[in-house]
């Protein structure tokens, strides 16, 4: 009896070490889930995000790449906006954003690169 339980804590223990390992990168060298703050609004695609902290998932629509930037502690609402990968020649060593202002003097986002992740979103 005692062998059994030590043998189902081990297996269970090595699932959740694979679900660990899998989390990380996909194959595309992004991350599938990342965390990202706006201290002031930001244009994405065609929609004004308010300032705050967003949860980002890479999604994939056929061939379209979508990021999906969801206000966190806000159930309902999403924003999906379509990007393009761009390989990079090693991990990013940092998280960055790179913005334009536009003519209603809003910041837009056109570049996002997470630390640890091989490729950045351009939008």
């Amino acid at each position: 009896m005692r062998l059994l339980r030590v043998v189902g804590v081990l297996a269970i223990s090595l699932f959740a070490l694979s679900l660990v390992a899998t989390a990380g990168q996909n194959n595309l060298g992004v991350s599938d889930i990342v965390h990202v703050t706006f201290a002031t609004p930001v244009r994405v695609g065609t929609s004004l995000l308010p300032a705050g902290n967003y949860t980002v998932r890479h999604t994939m629509e056929g061939q379209e790449h979508v990021m999906v930037f969801k206000l966190v502690g806000n159930k309902t609402s999403e924003v999906k906006a379509k990007c393009t990968l761009i390989q990079l020649g090693k991990k990013s060593d940092q998280t960055r954003a790179i913005y334009q202002v536009n003519a209603s003097n809003e910041r837009v986002l056109r570049e996002l690169v997470f630390r640890g992740d091989t490729a950045k979103h351009v939008f």
